[in-house]
């Protein structure tokens, strides 16, 4: 009896905690088509976020703007590749290079996004 009630207790645990990293498939390109402002990035998806001055662009075709301001190299912009795969983003990920990194959409409504890429989490919001 011991064992079942802990059974349904790690049970109850995993369905609470499983879904905040739950990934979205996408379906196609349109889900995700227009410009967006890459708000923040992390190394845990609840941990300490660091603020960006990011905008993407996804474009039909399959073309990724990318555009940054900072105040020491001031404003800097790079076309990338990038499809939709088992319905993640398939993203290049250095430009002129054919490496690519595949990224999991972990929510996303009408207006944000989060993703998991290789490395790190972003935080995104449609403009």
């Amino acid at each position: 009896m011991k064992k079942i009630i802990k059974n349904l207790i790690a049970l109850t645990l995993l369905g609470l905690i499983n879904p905040l990293f739950a990934e979205v498939k996408l379906s196609s390109a349109t889900d995700i088509i227009g410009a967006w402002r890459v708000d923040a990035e992390a190394a845990k998806y609840d941990g300490e976020k660091r603020a960006l001055h990011v905008t993407w662009e996804f474009k039909p075709g399959g073309i990724l703007k990318t555009a940054s301001k900072d105040k020491r190299t001031g404003d800097f912009g790079v076309d990338l590749s990038y499809s939709i795969e088992d319905g993640m983003i398939k993203k290049q990920s250095v430009p002129g290079r054919q490496k690519f990194e595949s990224c999991a959409v972990i929510r996303k409504d009408a207006t944000s996004m989060d993703i998991k890429c290789t490395y790190l989490y972003f935080f995104l919001s449609r403009i």
